[in-house]
């Protein structure tokens, strides 16, 4: 009854925190492994102490370098300790790097692999996180998927359903148990109606022509908005490299009960990332997602979350401004984290 939770940037730091308290309450182990992808404080460590999280038995410390040069590292990392801790199960979470070698390291090792938040598809076949979502769910033995179209994904690649196990997503979990812990940074005054902005995906960081687009058309939708961009350690870089200046109020990297007060506050969110286009939809606030595509589907079949490229940002802002919204429950009742651990000690047992 022991599994090594393979966890490095903040969305799993999210779901491992609703997940490893069901884990114990059903008498299961586990080991938490930090490869480090995410180093940053406030993206990191702070999030530990925060979510009531264990701190890591083992923190690799691997960050930077090329996508395939930190899964590599990665990997070497992984090998001895999954061999030294010889788990029941491995769990990895979502679509990072740290997924990706988690999964590898553990199919390697000959040891059942766990894959949380399974079967999103973008259909970007070039995009990061798709090749990392895809490839972690070819070689998982058991899927856990937060929708009923995440599931459906998987069943049309031929997944069986003894594989798939609909449970909801941790994520509406831990946001259920802490909304009401959500609080500000200290020394932050907000303006009395902003959208919340945040930006990091290699996609639009790393080609300069893209960001200098997205830096362009958000300096025009700033005079109809103010913007307020806790701003990624990823994408400062790559503004200065380019001499390039966001037209927000720039916040440091923030921890999850920060973020959650800044949603509380925001008018919209524009963002291309996965985990705060479901944090806005649990808040109930509209979403522009700065990204050609999103893996969560469902956010844009209930007409809350708008796709944007830099071109579009004016026009869908002005659309979604003037919409009504509903936001119906999409990724089960806050009760995911139980579902998983059940069915994780069964597996464990052998039933």
């Amino acid at each position: 009854m022991k599994v090594v939770t393979i966890l490095g940037a903040r969305p799993q730091f999210i779901k491992a925190a609703a997940l490893s308290k069901a884990l114990k309450n059903h008498g299961i182990e586990e080991v938490l492994v930090h490869t480090g992808q995410h180093y940053d404080a406030n993206m990191s460590g702070n999030f530990f102490k925060e979510l009531g999280l264990d701190s890591p038995k083992h923190n690799l410390d691997i960050h930077g370098g090329t996508d395939t040069d930190q899964t590599a590292r990665m990997m070497q990392a992984l090998e001895p300790i999954l061999k030294k801790e010889a788990p029941g199960l491995v769990i990895v979470f979502g679509d990072t790097n740290t997924t990706l070698a988690g999964a590898l390291a553990a199919k390697k090792g000959a040891f059942s692999l766990v894959h949380i938040e399974a079967g999103m598809r973008s259909y970007l076949p070039n995009q990061a996180e798709e090749i990392n979502r895809v490839l972690t769910d070819r070689i998982s033995d058991l899927c856990f998927t937060s929708s009923f179209s995440a599931s459906e994904n998987l069943r049309k690649e031929g997944f069986s359903d003894p594989q798939i196990f609909e449970c909801g997503d941790l994520m509406y979990d831990l946001f259920l148990q802490n909304w009401e812990k959500r609080t500000l940074a200290e020394g932050v005054v907000l303006p009395s109606r902003f959208a919340l902005l945040t930006l990091h995906r290699q996609e639009n960081v790393d080609q300069p022509d893209r960001l200098e687009s997205w830096v362009r058309e958000l300096q025009k939708l700033a005079e109809e908005i103010r913007l307020v961009c806790p701003l990624h350690p990823r994408t400062q870089k790559r503004l200065a490299a380019q001499n390039l200046n966001l037209p927000a109020q720039i916040l440091p990297p923030l921890s999850y009960f920060q973020i959650l007060g800044l949603l509380e506050r925001a008018s919209l969110v524009l963002t291309d990332s996965g985990g705060l286009q479901k944090e806005s939809y649990f808040a109930k606030r509209p979403c522009l997602t700065l990204r050609e595509n999103t893996e969560w589907t469902e956010l844009l079949e209930s007409g809350s979350n708008l796709l944007c490229s830099p071109e579009s940002l004016a026009e869908n802002f002005r659309a979604i401004r003037n919409e009504s919204h509903r936001f119906p429950l999409l990724f089960g009742h806050g009760e995911s984290a139980q579902c998983i651990a059940h069915h994780l000690a069964l597996h464990l047992q052998g039933k």
